[in-house]
């Protein structure tokens, strides 16, 4: 679409901002049909960013998004038009704010919670220089729910400062929005009680609303009055929007068109975790379920459904929800905590204190883990075995297909410890062998010395071309499945004497090539490791594939290091 100007949105009239509005849906639209991206969010938000556009003067003006779910509009008003349709794709613009891509976007964002922190700290920072400009955190009801929100809301008197606070509450995250705040929110809307607005002025907040913000003859006059009350003090505009305004199948569907992928090849992990997990409760009454607001992204509807005493989504609370499990666990029960790669790193400190250290039987279901691909840096999980393979009494397994993660799940529910189970988006059914704690699985024995080591079902793919390849050439390569990262098979491992070659969907710090490394240096063996995985850098957003490539974990980089170590024998 053509290049919208600050200067045609400072002098259009009412109805032409309604045109511009529709022709931004349009582009949304048609852009994340082809590209995936995150929809209905963006559709519900529309008239908001006009708004925010016409009122203030950005990138002078600093506006900070939580998430980021709902930044196209922002990408699309401020000189990225002509490049909007290569959204999410390799080279390409991301979809979520970056700093790097254009001055206006002031931070980058990925992750719930941070945008009143955040504002707080650009409006500390323009204080301390003596400038003078606005800074508005857009911020959703979803993300309300997190505790770093209330971190940041206790330290706005604090630190003395003025932010404009504007709350986008359509009731949703990415499942529909659960909890105190929720209700709270919900009482608000119409003629606010005395009390509820009381609450954000203790903050140091003036409060302002319901706004409609779906609505630009509302949104104007109330942003207008907000920048004038921001001269004085911090404000909060509570303003409420449809999820998926404007498309009556996202309207009724926002859950389903939150985030939407180009046509998918293959079956996903998080449909079997559904399945096992509703076999597995029938038979062991202890079995509980959490997620943090993402009940159908991670395959738990059907158990959420089946057994509604047993299920429980805390909103965008991940560390919150570790906490929970431990105590449920303490208590009795058996909790399954369902979680992208990405977010777990949010909960880091309660799986080592609460979960960890009191050995306690919960078991991580790990969505999303290795390269997620296209929503790029704040969601590539590819940090996981890194952080989670040093600390005491978890056990870390690597399922190399759906049927040995659902085998995995069967073991779980008798298994009387941590227990973090990862996996990808979407793999295949295939076969498995018995599975056992801490026991490799040997898929291809030669008499070489040369062992393609490798964990997970995109690099045991990987490790099977190479292998065929390098037979071709006359090089005997054995093959082992690396389905534990904790423990070790310490015995398989130390069976081996020339060259292992380990493969791994993770950063190569930390990892199972360091963790095996660690393990022959710890014992004097000489045996040679060298690892394959991603270097110490942020991924961008590509195809999960494209990523691979480039970043070395590649077929050829691969079969080269195995005719090396074949020409060292």
């Amino acid at each position: 679409m053509k290049q919208i100007t600050d200067g045609e949105l400072k002098t259009a009239s009412l109805e032409q901002l309604k045109e511009t509005c529709g022709a931004l849906r349009e582009e949304i639209f048609r852009t994340v049909s082809v590209c995936g991206g995150h929809l209905s969010s963006n559709l519900g938000t529309v008239e908001l960013t006009v708004a925010l556009h016409r009122v203030f003067d950005f990138p002078e003006d600093k506006l900070i998004f939580d998430v980021g779910h709902q930044c196209y509009t922002h990408k699309l008003l401020s000189g990225r038009a002509n490049v909007f349709h290569t959204l999410r794709k390799r080279g390409g613009i991301s979809g979520f704010p970056k700093r790097s891509e254009s001055e206006y976007d002031c931070y980058d964002t990925g992750h719930a919670g941070t945008a009143i922190s955040a504002a707080l700290g650009f409006a500390k920072a323009r204080d301390l220089k003596g400038e003078n400009y606005n800074v508005i955190a857009l911020v959703g009801d979803g993300s309300f729910n997190n505790g770093l929100v209330y971190e940041a809301l206790n330290s706005i008197k604090i630190l003395d400062s003025r932010v404009l606070i504007v709350l986008n509450d359509n009731g949703m995250s990415i499942s529909p929005t659960v909890g105190g705040m929720h209700e709270l929110l919900g009482e608000m809307k119409g003629e606010p009680p005395l009390e509820d607005v009381k609450l954000f002025e203790r903050f140091g907040l003036k409060y302002s609303g319901v706004i409609n913000g779906n609505d630009l003859s509302e949104l104007l006059p109330a942003l207008e009055e907000a920048k004038e009350a921001l001269k004085t003090g911090s404000v909060l505009l509570h303003v409420s929007t449809k999820k998926g305004q404007g498309y009556s199948f996202c309207e009724c569907a926002p859950v389903e068109t939150h985030g939407v992928s180009p046509a998918q090849k293959h079956s996903e992990y998080c449909a079997a975790l559904g399945e096992e997990l509703c076999a597995l409760a029938q038979t062991h009454e202890n079995i509980v379920a959490v997620t943090a607001a993402m009940t159908d992204n991670l395959g738990l509807r059907p158990f959420f459904d089946r057994f509604p005493e047993r299920a429980f989504d805390v909103g965008i609370c991940e560390e919150h929800a570790s906490v929970l499990c431990a105590s449920m666990a303490a208590g009795g029960m058996k909790p399954y905590y369902a979680i992208f790669s990405t977010f777990l790193e949010r909960a880091f400190d309660e799986i080592i204190h609460d979960v960890c250290a009191q050995n306690l039987p919960v078991t991580f279901c790990i969505d999303r883990a290795g390269v997620s691909g296209a929503d790029g840096e704040t969601h590539q999980g590819v940090f996981d075995l890194s952080f989670l393979s040093f600390i005491p009494n978890l056990t870390v397994a690597i399922p190399k297909n759906i049927a040995e993660l659902r085998a995995m799940l069967r073991l779980s529910a008798d298994f009387d410890a941590p227990l973090a189970i990862r996996y990808p988006r979407e793999g295949t059914e295939g076969e498995i062998s018995d599975v056992e704690i801490g026991k490799f699985e040997v898929l291809h024995s030669t008499t070489s010395d040369i062992v393609l080591l490798a964990a997970g079902e995109r690099c045991l793919s990987l490790a099977e071309k190479v292998r065929a390849a390098a037979l071709s050439e006359g090089m005997d390569v054995s093959l082992v499945n690396a389905r534990f990262l904790r423990p070790l098979d310490e015995e398989l491992l130390s069976s081996f004497r020339g060259t292992v070659i380990t493969l791994e969907d993770n950063v190569l710090i930390g990892g199972l090539g360091d963790c095996v490394a660690r393990f022959y240096r710890k014992r004097g063996y000489q045996t040679r490791v060298i690892g394959f995985g991603f270097s110490d850098c942020f991924l961008p957003h590509g195809e999960p594939s494209e990523l691979m490539e480039d970043f070395g974990l590649n077929f050829e980089n691969i079969l080269a290091a195995v005719r090396e170590a074949y020409a060292r024998r």
